[in-house]
């Protein structure tokens, strides 16, 4: 990034990068709770409003799943890239993968091998280590060293949630034009999800997210990427359903019948719609984060996208307060969040010729 940034645009980004990755967290463990059950039988156990605070999952209250697992790991990852920049090496999907692969170890290890000098301190936070029901795709992708590209994909057949669930990192890099972002987010979700529809739900989330982060209003951001799926081979899916999403918003007032409507969120574009219909209609952020985990099918990864795009739209002052304060993992999410927006804002007082700060390589190797 070349651009000069002013201090209030500093603190705008930082506000904004915070509120995409704990509102992300907050509408996970929303829905954790709730991930597999019908919508008749969250309302029979919850009330006629359904879920209206976290139930517990997986031994707590506010409990993430590898939907936030992955995006923070999405995050480190583009954090080493920009490093690794210094030493001449340029090709973020592959420091993405090397993340993606530590996070996969991470469901395979009891805990962190303080041995691997160059992981970093995301893979030495232990509590990231638990298995939160992780797709057999993203397992599967990740469990030799091969990297799957567009040419050769893993899992060909393949496109659950997955992809596009950790991919809002992507669209944070304001720097970027949108389409590179679209670009990046679509080779990496290739690493795990090789159908054309999981790949481009996966590009088209970052460029929304793109879009809000730059400050643009959601239904624009929506359009944006409407224009660059059109180009490309196989999108008729997604495009499907995003046009789905926006025509539900003139459908009257919403509802779970109408979110159910779009589909359950197991595949991309079905969590992709619901995610984005429920940020066009919500009144607050608490509102449209209960729209999203209401429903029958995969309600912690359509909880996530929501809070993903709420919370890069609105800043992480409009989050609520008590669901925050009882977020799994929430100072590893704020700690990230800071690192990824000095590093994009304030990167050459940080590492690069003039000098660099051990302490920042130490948790970013260029390794």
């Amino acid at each position: 990034m070349t651009a000069v940034w002013g201090r209030a645009q500093q603190q705008d980004f930082r506000s904004r990068v915070r509120g995409c990755l704990l509102g992300g967290a907050i509408g996970d463990a929303l829905g954790a709770g709730v991930e597999f059950e019908s919508l008749e039988a969250i309302l029979g156990t919850h009330g006629p409003d359904g879920v209206t605070d976290y139930v517990p999952a997986y031994g707590r209250r506010g409990a993430i799943t590898d939907d936030t697992q992955m995006t923070l790991f999405t995050v480190e990852g583009l954090i080493r890239a920009q490093v690794r920049r210094d030493t001449g090496a340029w090709h973020p999907p592959t420091d993405i993968h090397r993340a993606y692969l530590r996070w996969a170890a991470t469901q395979n290890e009891w805990g962190p091998d303080e041995r691997r000098k160059d992981s970093g301190w995301l893979a030495r936070e232990e509590w990231l280590y638990a298995r939160r029901a992780p797709g057999g795709a993203c397992l599967s992708g990740l469990s030799d060293d091969r990297m799957g590209t567009l040419e050769e994909p893993k899992n060909p057949g393949s496109k659950g949630c997955g992809g596009v669930m950790r991919s809002a990192p992507f669209g944070l890099l304001v720097g970027w034009e949108p389409q590179l972002v679209f670009q990046l987010a679509v080779e990496c979700a290739a690493q795990t999800h090789g159908h054309p529809t999981g790949q481009l739900a996966s590009g088209a989330f970052a460029v929304i997210v793109h879009g809000l982060a730059r400050g643009e209003a959601l239904d624009g951001s929506v359009q944006h990427a409407l224009a660059l799926l059109g180009a490309r081979p196989g999108h008729q899916e997604t495009t499907d359903a995003l046009q789905g999403a926006l025509g539900a918003v003139r459908q009257g007032l919403p509802s779970p019948q109408r979110v159910e409507a779009l589909g359950e969120g197991w595949t991309a574009e079905e969590a992709l719609a619901i995610g984005v219909y429920c940020a066009l209609v919500a009144e607050d952020v608490r509102h449209g984060l209960l729209l999203a985990v209401n429903h029958s099918g995969d309600s912690d990864s359509t909880g996530s996208i929501c809070g993903n795009l709420l919370g890069v739209q609105h800043g992480e002052t409009a989050l609520p307060p008590a669901w925050i304060a009882e977020l799994e993992g929430r100072a590893t999410v704020l700690q990230l969040a800071d690192d990824f927006a000095m590093e994009m804002t304030q990167a050459p007082a940080l590492h690069g010729p003039s000098g660099a700060s051990p302490a920042w390589l130490d948790r970013y190797p260029a390794a």
